[in-house]
């Protein structure tokens, strides 16, 4: 009996400390990595109403929130979640996780949900990336990016914007100036996926922190479109 009963504590204990050692699963970030991707794949195969590549060739860092509601704006809490990756001197860097709210999202009337892409044009534009919050229009300056084949001369004013944003809804993507809408960084996410203490600016600027190949479909797209390294 007594045996008996050291074998069960015993395998009580190993299948608790299996159970705790069992990795969390990571199909939420998966799949925001993997909307993202899609998001972006479908506005750059249709160039003469997608991003100019041009303007994607000279970005630093690209950002995509998929499935954006309104009504998270409107009470102020995620209105949506998403994911960036920025240029290293090795590619596209390992995803990074954000989300994003505001009150911007009352230009987009009658839209049950909304795609958001933002390129970030310089290096001022990446520093606000690499912070923990920021405020679009406010900490960093954000105009509607152009749609079509070219940038053209009419966007010569739009690149001294830090960053360019646009908008995907109902079929139809078009420049939209996100003034007002605060982006954050997604800290749980960023648990999941890297561990504690892994933040998003080491994850987007250092090519020693590596993300699982299940989520890396995002820069993946990016480097389909554009496979310019940054420079040192």
């Amino acid at each position: 009996m007594f045996r008996t009963v050291i074998a069960l504590c015993l395998t009580l204990t190993v299948g608790t400390i299996a159970h705790a050692q069992t990795p969390k699963t990571l199909d939420d970030e998966i799949g925001q990595s993997d909307k993202a991707a899609r998001v972006f794949r479908k506005i750059m195969d249709t160039p003469d109403k997608g991003i100019p590549k041009d303007l994607l060739e000279k970005a630093e860092c690209v950002a995509v929130f998929p499935s954006v509601l309104k009504a998270g704006f409107i009470v102020g809490g995620r209105g949506g979640r998403g994911v960036a990756s920025c240029r290293t001197v090795s590619g596209w860097s390992a995803p990074a996780y954000f989300t994003l709210g505001g009150a911007s999202i009352g230009l987009q009337i009658g839209a049950q949900s909304t795609d958001f892409v933002m390129l970030f044009m310089n290096k001022d534009g990446m520093k606000s990336l690499l912070s923990d919050e920021f405020t679009l229009g406010g900490d960093a300056s954000v105009a509607a990016g152009p749609v079509g084949r070219q940038a053209g001369a009419a966007t010569d004013l739009k690149l001294n914007s830090q960053i360019l944003s646009y908008s995907r809804s109902k079929g139809l993507f078009a420049g939209l100036e996100l003034k007002g809408v605060v982006v954050k960084s997604d800290k749980d996410d960023m648990r999941d996926v890297y561990g504690e203490g892994i933040t998003a600016k080491a994850v987007l600027q250092d090519n020693t922190v590596k993300a699982p190949v299940a989520v890396r479909a995002f820069p993946t797209a990016l480097g389909r479109y554009s496979s310019r390294n940054a420079t040192e």
